[in-house]
Protein backbone atom coordinates (compact mmCIF):
# COMPACT_ATOMS: atom_id res chain seq x y z
CA UNK A 1 0.00 0.00 0.00
CA UNK A 2 1.36 3.38 -0.89
CA UNK A 3 2.12 5.95 1.79
CA UNK A 4 -0.68 8.51 1.97
CA UNK A 5 0.31 11.95 0.69
CA UNK A 6 -0.91 14.95 2.67
CA UNK A 7 -0.89 18.59 1.60
CA UNK A 8 -0.59 21.16 4.38
CA UNK A 9 -1.93 24.59 3.43
CA UNK A 10 -1.38 27.42 5.91
CA UNK A 11 0.23 30.85 5.82
CA UNK A 12 1.41 30.54 9.43
CA UNK A 13 4.97 29.06 9.39
CA UNK A 14 4.78 27.67 12.96
CA UNK A 15 1.61 25.76 12.17
CA UNK A 16 3.08 24.42 8.94
CA UNK A 17 6.19 23.26 10.81
CA UNK A 18 4.33 21.52 13.61
CA UNK A 19 1.84 19.87 11.24
CA UNK A 20 4.62 18.74 8.93
CA UNK A 21 6.52 17.24 11.86
CA UNK A 22 3.38 15.51 13.14
CA UNK A 23 2.42 14.04 9.75
CA UNK A 24 5.95 12.84 8.94
CA UNK A 25 6.28 11.32 12.42
CA UNK A 26 3.11 9.35 11.70
CA UNK A 27 4.58 8.05 8.46
CA UNK A 28 2.88 10.26 5.86
CA UNK A 29 4.42 11.97 2.82
CA UNK A 30 3.97 15.72 3.08
CA UNK A 31 3.56 18.57 0.63
CA UNK A 32 3.39 22.21 1.72
CA UNK A 33 1.62 25.25 0.31
CA UNK A 34 1.85 28.63 2.01
CA UNK A 35 -1.20 30.17 0.36
CA UNK A 36 -4.22 29.35 -1.76
CA UNK A 37 -2.46 29.93 -5.08
CA UNK A 38 0.35 27.52 -4.16
CA UNK A 39 -2.25 25.04 -2.91
CA UNK A 40 -4.16 25.04 -6.20
CA UNK A 41 -0.92 24.57 -8.15
CA UNK A 42 0.11 21.66 -5.89
CA UNK A 43 -3.32 20.03 -6.18
CA UNK A 44 -3.21 20.32 -9.98
CA UNK A 45 0.17 18.59 -10.00
CA UNK A 46 -0.21 15.89 -7.36
CA UNK A 47 -3.12 13.62 -6.39
CA UNK A 48 -3.00 14.17 -2.62
CA UNK A 49 -4.94 11.78 -0.40
CA UNK A 50 -5.75 14.49 2.13
CA UNK A 51 -5.50 18.27 2.36
CA UNK A 52 -5.18 20.08 5.70
CA UNK A 53 -6.52 23.48 4.79
CA UNK A 54 -6.52 26.83 6.57
CA UNK A 55 -9.46 29.12 5.79
CA UNK A 56 -7.94 32.57 6.16
CA UNK A 57 -5.14 33.17 3.69
CA UNK A 58 -3.99 36.36 2.00
CA UNK A 59 -4.82 35.47 -1.60
CA UNK A 60 -7.27 32.66 -2.32
CA UNK A 61 -9.08 31.57 0.85
CA UNK A 62 -9.51 27.97 1.93
CA UNK A 63 -13.17 27.85 0.90
CA UNK A 64 -12.25 28.72 -2.70
CA UNK A 65 -9.38 26.20 -2.71
CA UNK A 66 -11.76 23.49 -1.51
CA UNK A 67 -14.46 24.42 -4.05
CA UNK A 68 -11.94 24.31 -6.91
CA UNK A 69 -10.58 20.98 -5.70
CA UNK A 70 -14.13 19.59 -5.60
CA UNK A 71 -14.69 20.64 -9.22
CA UNK A 72 -11.88 18.33 -10.41
CA UNK A 73 -13.18 14.81 -11.16
CA UNK A 74 -9.58 13.54 -11.06
CA UNK A 75 -9.34 14.59 -7.41
CA UNK A 76 -12.65 13.10 -6.27
CA UNK A 77 -10.87 10.87 -3.73
CA UNK A 78 -9.05 13.71 -1.98
CA UNK A 79 -10.22 14.30 1.59
CA UNK A 80 -10.26 17.84 2.98
CA UNK A 81 -9.95 18.87 6.62
CA UNK A 82 -10.33 22.56 7.41
CA UNK A 83 -8.22 23.76 10.34
CA UNK A 84 -9.40 27.22 11.17
CA UNK A 85 -9.53 29.86 13.86
CA UNK A 86 -12.90 30.81 12.37
CA UNK A 87 -15.16 28.64 14.47
CA UNK A 88 -18.53 30.40 14.25
CA UNK A 89 -21.34 28.15 13.12
CA UNK A 90 -21.67 30.08 9.84
CA UNK A 91 -17.96 29.59 9.07
CA UNK A 92 -18.15 25.88 9.80
CA UNK A 93 -21.27 25.52 7.65
CA UNK A 94 -19.54 27.40 4.83
CA UNK A 95 -16.64 24.94 5.09
CA UNK A 96 -18.91 21.95 4.68
CA UNK A 97 -20.77 23.68 1.85
CA UNK A 98 -17.44 24.21 0.09
CA UNK A 99 -16.94 20.44 0.25
CA UNK A 100 -14.95 19.77 3.41
CA UNK A 101 -14.96 16.29 4.92
CA UNK A 102 -14.23 17.76 8.33
CA UNK A 103 -13.90 21.16 9.99
CA UNK A 104 -11.68 21.39 13.06
CA UNK A 105 -11.46 24.70 14.93
CA UNK A 106 -8.04 25.98 16.07
CA UNK A 107 -6.56 25.46 18.56
CA UNK A 108 -6.97 21.70 18.18
CA UNK A 109 -5.44 18.70 19.91
CA UNK A 110 -2.86 16.96 17.74
CA UNK A 111 -4.05 13.60 19.05
CA UNK A 112 -7.61 14.34 17.95
CA UNK A 113 -6.34 15.56 14.57
CA UNK A 114 -4.30 12.38 14.00
CA UNK A 115 -7.33 10.23 14.87
CA UNK A 116 -9.44 12.10 12.31
CA UNK A 117 -6.71 11.96 9.65
CA UNK A 118 -6.38 8.19 10.09
CA UNK A 119 -10.16 7.79 10.04
CA UNK A 120 -10.57 9.73 6.79
CA UNK A 121 -7.66 7.98 5.09
CA UNK A 122 -9.14 4.54 5.79
CA UNK A 123 -12.59 5.49 4.45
Amino acid sequence: MKTPHILIVDDEPNIVMSLEFLMRKNGYQVGIARNGTEALAAIAQTPFDLVLLDVMMPDVDGYRVCQQLRQRPDRAGTKVIFLSAKSREADVRKGYEAGADLYIPKPFSTRQLMEKVRELLTM
